[in-house]
C-alpha cells in the first residue's frame, strides 16, 4: 500500500498524469483563463458596494442605487457563469484524463503473467482502477486548479484592500498566523485520517469480492454469522476511520468562523473609529467585511483542496506503481506459421513458481501432430503446470518446450495462444449471451459459425430451448446454468476457434453421466485431427489416448500406452486396479 509522503505536490507523478491531458489541452487551458478571470471578477464586487453606499445609499440618490443594483446583478450573473463553465471544464479535463488513464491500466493488466494475480489481491486491482482513479481526477477538478485559482483570488482581494487601506488591512490580518497555524495542523491530520480511509477501502473491496465471488463456500459450510462477523470489524474500521477525518473537519471549521469573527471585530473597532475621525468612509468598512468572508473561505478550502491534491498524488503513485509493474510475458518475436501442424516437444523442462522448489523435474516426452496425449497422477503432481508452461503463463526455468520443431519463446504470444485451445474442469463464463461467451466478442465468427459449431457440439437444442437463444444473458460466472450446460459452451467455444492444439484439464469430472455421454462425443470431434493433451483423474476416459505419462512429484514415472502400460505392472496399474476395485471400469473412451 502506497505512503504518504507528506508532499502535496510531486512533480514527477504529476509530470506523468500531465502527459493525459495532452489530448485535452484546449480544455486545460480554458480552464487556466476561467480561473483567472473568476479570480479577477470576486474582488469586484465589495468594491461596487463600496461605492454604492458611500455615492448613493449615503446620499439617497434612489436612481443611482437602482443602476448599481443592475450592475451588481450582472457581474454576479456573469461570475455565475464563468464558474459553470469552470466548473464543467475543470471536471470534464479531470474525467476524461482518467478514462484514457483507466483504459491504459486495464490493458496494461491484461498483458501481466499469471504469477502476478497469484500474489496480488483482486479487490486491490479494482481499488486501484476505480476509486483510486477517481482521485486522480481530483487533482484537476478540486485540486490543482481550484488551489492556484483560490491563491490568486487571495493575492487580488488583499492587493484591493491594500490599495483601499492599507492601516485597515494590517489590523483585519492580525489573526491570520492564528488561521495559517490551524490550517497547517488540519491539514497535517486530515491528511494521515485520509490515508487511513484510502487503506480500509482497499481492504474493504478486497474482502467483498473474495466472499462475494466465494459465497456458494460460505453458506455451505455455514459459516455466515463468523464470516459476517468479519465483515462488520472491517466495516467498522472503515467508518471509525471516515469519523476521524470528518472529527477534523468539524473543529477545523468552528476555528475557523471564530477566527473570521476575530478578524471582523477588529474591523468594526478600528474601522468605526477611523470612520468617526473621517479617515475612511462607511463604505470601505462595508467592502472589508465582503473582503473578509471572500478571503476566509479560500483559505479554509485550501488545506481541504491541498489533501485532495495529495490523496491525488497518492492515487497516482498507486496507479503508477501498477503500471511500472514489469511482469508482462515477452513478445518479442512476430513469427507465426500459415499451418501449424500441432508437434509437441518438452525436452529436460524444470519448473518452479518460486526459485527455490521445481513443480517439474527433467520432463522430456514427445506428441505426435493428431496425436493424445494423457496425463495422470495425483493433486500437485505437476499437470497443469504443464499446461500452463504449453501456454506461455510461466516461464520454465532450464530446458525447451517446443511446438513443430520451434521453441513457443520464438511464437507472436497471441498467435500461439489462438492455435491452442484449453477447457477446464471449473468454467468461466461472463455475464453476457451465450453467443458472446462462445465468441468472446470476436467479430471474425460468424452467427452461421456459431450455429454450426453449437450442432456439432450437440448444444444446439439445449441453447434454441432457452429465452432468446444464442442471446440469453447466462448472468455471473454462468449462473443460471447448469454445470454441464456451461461446461457444453465451453466445448462450443474451443470448437468455433477451430484450434491446432486441444487440452482438456478434468473437462467431464463435474458433470452427471447422461451430460458425459453428450460431452464425450463432442470431445470426439474435437479431438479429431487435433493434437490434443488430456488430464484426467479417471483411467477409464483416456484408454485410446497414444501416450499416457504417470507424474508424480513433477517427475515423470512412467511413459506409455493403456496396455504397456498395465504390463509394466507399475504405477498407473496400481491406479488403474484401485479405481478398478473401488467403482468398476466406464466403457466410456475418447475416440
Amino acid at each position: 500500500m502506497a505512503k504518504v509522503t507528506g508532499k502535496a505536490l510531486d512533480v514527477n507523478l504529476l509530470k506523468r498524469v500531465f502527459k493525459y491531458i495532452r489530448p485535452y489541452k484546449a480544455i486545460f487551458i480554458w480552464s487556466v483563463i476561467l480561473t483567472v478571470a473568476l479570480a479577477g471578477i470576486a474582488p469586484l464586487r465589495p468594491l461596487l458596494i463600496e461605492y454604492t453606499v458611500d455615492k448613493y445609499i449615503l446620499l439617497n440618490d434612489k436612481s443611482g442605487l437602482v443602476s448599481m443594483t443592475v450592475l451588481m446583478l450582472f457581474l454576479l450573473i456573469l461570475e455565475c457563469i464563468v464558474q459553470y463553465f469552470q466548473t464543467y471544464l475543470t471536471n470534464s479535463l479531470g474525467q476524461s484524463t482518467i478514462r484514457d488513464l483507466r483504459i491504459n491500466v486495464f490493458n496494461h493488466i491484461s498483458t501481466l503473467k499469471l504469477k502476478f494475480f497469484d500474489k496480488t489481491p483482486i479487490g486491490q486491482l479494482i481499488t486501484r482502477t476505480v476509486s483510486d482513479l477517481e482521485t486522480i481526477a481530483d487533482i484537476f477538478s478540486e485540486g490543482l486548479i481550484t488551489i492556484a485559482g483560490n491563491i490568486l483570488q487571495l493575492a487580488t482581494m488583499i492587493g484591493f484592500m491594500l490599495y483601499k487601506d492599507w492601516r485597515l488591512t494590517l489590523i483585519v490580518l492580525i489573526p491570520m498566523p492564528l488561521l495559517l497555524f490551524a490550517t497547517y495542523v488540519f491539514k497535517e491530520a486530515i491528511k494521515l485520517a485520509f490515508q487511513e480511509v484510502r487503506t480500509q477501502v482497499g481492504l474493504l473491496n478486497t474482502f467483498l469480492q473474495e466472499h462475494i465471488t466465494g459465497m456458494s463456500i460460505t453458506q455451505y459450510f455455514a459459516r455466515e454469522n463468523q464470516e459476517m462477523h468479519k465483515f462488520k470489524q472491517i466495516n467498522a474500521r472503515h467508518r471509525d476511520a471516515n469519523i476521524r477525518s470528518n472529527w477534523y473537519y468539524s473543529i477545523f471549521f468552528p476555528v475557523v468562523e471564530i477566527i473570521s469573527a476575530l478578524s471582523i471585530g477588529l474591523l468594526v473597532w478600528y474601522g468605526s473609529k477611523s470612520i468617526i475621525r473621517n479617515e475612511i468612509s462607511p463604505g470601505v468598512v462595508v467592502a472589508f467585511i465582503m473582503y473578509i468572508n471572500m478571503m476566509f473561505r479560500p483559505i479554509r478550502e485550501l488545506a481541504d483542496k491541498f489533501n485532495t491534491l495529495q490523496m491525488g498524488m497518492v492515487g497516482a503513485d498507486r496507479i503508477f506503481t501498477v503500471l511500472d509493474t514489469r511482469e508482462e510475458e515477452e513478445n518479442n518475436s512476430s513469427f507465426t506459421s500459415e499451418k501449424m501442424k500441432g508437434a509437441i516437444s518438452f525436452e529436460n523442462v524444470w519448473f518452479a513458481y518460486n526459485d527455490d522448489k521445481w513443480v517439474l523435474k527433467n520432463i522430456t516426452f514427445a506428441v505426435e501432430p493428431g496425436q493424445t496425449l494423457a496425463l495422470v497422477g495425483a493433486t500437485g503432481a505437476g499437470k497443469s503446470s504443464i499446461i500452463n508452461i504449453l501456454n506461455r503463463f510461466y516461464q520454465i526455468g532450464k530446458g525447451s518446450v517446443k511446438i513443430d520443431g520451434r521453441d513457443i519463446r520464438e511464437y507472436e504470444l497471441g498467435y500461439l495462444r489462438s492455435q491452442i485451445a484449453t477447457v477446464i474442469q471449473d468454467v468461466f463464463l461472463f455475464s453476457d449471451s451465450i453467443a458472446n461467451n462462445i465468441t468472446l466478442n470476436n467479430p471474425s465468427i460468424s452467427r452461421e459459425q456459431l450455429i454450426e459449431a453449437a450442432r456439432e457440439a450437440g448444444a444446439g437444442d439445449f441453447i434454441e430451448r432457452l429465452p432468446g437463444g444464442f442471446d440469453y444473458n447466462v448472468m455471473e460466472r454462468g449462473a443460471t446454468l447448469s454445470a454441464g450446460q456451461a461446461q457444453l459452451i465451453s466445448f462450443i467455444r474451443a470448437l468455433v476457434y477451430n484450434p491446432k492444439i486441444l487440452v482438456l484439464d478434468e473437462a467431464t469430472s463435474s458433470v452427471d453421466t447422461e451430460t458425459e455421454l453428450l460431452i464425450q462425443q463432442t470431445i470426439g470431434k474435437l479431438m479429431k485431427g487435433r493434437t490434443s493433451i488430456v488430464i484426467a483423474h479417471r483411467l477409464s476416459t483416456i484408454q485410446n489416448a497414444d501416450k499416457i505419462i504417470v507424474l508424480d512429484q513433477g517427475e515423470i514415472k512412467e511413459m506409455g500406452s493403456h496396455q504397456q502400460l498395465l504390463l509394466h505392472n507399475g504405477y498407473y496399474k496400481r491406479l488403474f486396479d484401485l479405481q478398478f476395485n473401488s467403482s468398476g471400469i466406464e466403457k466410456t473412451t475418447f475416440g
